[in-house]
């Protein structure tokens, strides 16, 4: 069993049967939490299990795996009123779920380019490209949104194709200019401090960053498709980092 089936396996075991046994069976004992939803270790996941209303399930929409790191994009009902689009990355270490983060955001119905926050290609077709669409990706990271060098910005996304899941952007690169144009107007300002994560499979490359938005500490979840050399698709989710959390670990 590799590593993306040990986490749908235990994830639905768990999550979709309820049946708590699994936290012995998938689970490392020193369990270690960065969500906000809940505390370190098995018995705190027990109890968040258990606390479940009876209508929850998740959709999973794709999966990404590089070393001991599986990255799990999809969409939960149950948690609110409303669906939740998510980001969970898991760390898989001798057999077992050893340490967890997330994000999530509220589902929308209508957005600017007209996808889904969810839609879009899901299964890794180029495996042997996956150190060079990290390279392109972190390259983007690190040059434009970290180093605002937006006048660089098609060194590494398509001045032909960019798909686009964000809620507010429109597709393209002129989608892309006109929601940071309308934002600067609003006095929204968007920075990334420090981009804490990757993982690569493919064409596909998650990144995990921590930055502001409009001022508030904000976690920044970021997932696009390489074609080509460049960023051609991207979906996200961005949410607000909070002022405490159920354990002594951080968001990231």
């Amino acid at each position: 069993m590799d590593n993306k089936q040990l986490v749908m396996k235990a994830g639905s075991e768990l999550f979709i049967d309820r049946d708590l046994g699994a936290v012995d069976r998938w689970w490392a004992a020193d369990y270690r939490q960065h969500s906000a939803m809940a505390a370190d270790g098995p018995e705190a996941l027990r109890g968040l299990v258990a606390g479940l209303p009876e209508g929850f399930r998740f959709e999973p929409a794709r999966m990404l795996a590089d070393g001991d790191l599986v990255a799990v994009h999809c969409v939960y009902h149950g948690f609110g009123p409303d669906p939740l689009v998510a980001f969970d990355l898991f760390r898989v270490a001798d057999g077992r779920i050893a340490e967890h983060w997330d994000a999530l955001q509220p589902a929308v119905a209508s957005t600017a380019s007209g996808r889904s926050q969810i839609d879009g290609p899901a299964e890794v077709t180029a495996p042997e490209q996956t150190e060079a669409s990290r390279a392109v990706v972190v390259g983007f990271v690190e040059t434009v949104l970290k180093g605002g060098q937006v006048d660089r910005i098609t060194e590494f996304i398509s001045t032909e194709q960019y798909d686009q899941h964000n809620p507010g952007v429109a597709d393209g690169l002129d989608g892309l200019r006109a929601a940071l144009k309308s934002w600067g107007e609003q006095g929204i300002t968007m920075q990334y401090d420090t981009l804490h994560r990757s993982v690569a499979e493919g064409e596909f490359v998650l990144t995990q960053s921590e930055g502001r938005l409009g001022g508030k500490p904000t976690a920044f979840y970021d997932l696009f498709r390489v074609d080509g050399g460049k960023i051609v698709e991207h979906w996200d989710v961005v949410a607000d980092i909070p002022e405490s959390l159920p354990h002594g670990n951080g968001l990231f």
